[in-house]
């Protein structure tokens, strides 16, 4: 029987140096299985996305244990974390997309990390993924001329194009409207019943909760609460 996807023991994690030392995340042990959504809830400063970051490879884990698809990532290498970070796909509230490239560019950027397929086969793969979020009218526009809410799905097209075995998604549904947000977790909730991937998922919105496998509070730091569905 494989581990979860994602198990973290002992977590601990600070900010700053001497004096200003603080810390933010304490003492959080956690069993994520594959396939699941799971979602971060609490208030603004409570640890949330510093705890994203950790189990993502986007933040060095420094006291405590992460391992992630089988990686201890206390202590490993920036070259483990590199290729780590291949099998993840990251969605944030700010969609960093490249304000040069197209929306079919972008997402082909994604794509182009992982080394999946040839130009053509990227392409089309883009153009699928752009068409599930609602945008195959908007496959050769640059970010300049798409609305916040279509910049933001074309964000969440790149990260899902290279078929990830984990997805880390910061406020992924902030800047959309409820039709789309709901569109949005519903992909994220069909390749968990569908590849297994698994979905850790920070939100302030109570459109979506319905929709998570497992909902796991967090305030100043500390689990609070954990609710499975």
């Amino acid at each position: 029987m494989r581990e979860p996807a994602i198990i973290t023991e002992g977590l601990d994690h600070f900010f700053g140096e001497g004096e200003a030392r603080k810390q933010a995340i304490f003492d959080v042990n956690l069993k994520i299985e594959h396939g699941k959504l799971t979602i971060l809830m609490g208030p603004s400063g409570s640890g949330k996305t510093t705890l994203l970051t950790l189990m993502g490879c986007l933040r060095h884990v420094e006291h405590g244990s992460v391992r992630l698809l089988g990686h201890e990532l206390h202590g490993a290498q920036e070259a483990e974390m590199v290729h780590l970070r291949r099998k993840l796909g990251f969605i944030f509230q700010a969609h960093n997309l490249h304000e040069s490239l197209t929306a079919t560019q972008n997402v082909m950027m994604g794509l182009q990390v992982h080394g999946r397929g040839n130009a053509d086969k990227q392409i089309r793969a883009a153009h699928h993924m752009l068409g599930l979020v609602g945008l195959s009218d908007r496959l050769d526009y640059l970010p300049a001329n798409l609305s916040g809410g279509q910049k933001q799905r074309v964000a969440v097209a790149r990260a899902l194009a290279s078929n990830p075995d984990v997805i880390f998604a910061d406020e992924p549904t902030a800047a959309l409207d409820k039709v789309s947000g709901r569109n949005v977790v519903d992909m994220l909730k069909a390749m968990g019943r569908e590849r297994g991937t698994t979905t850790v998922m920070v939100t302030h919105d109570n459109r979506i909760l319905e929709l998570a496998d497992r909902i796991i509070t967090l305030e100043e730091g500390r689990v609070v609460r954990d609710e499975t569905a």
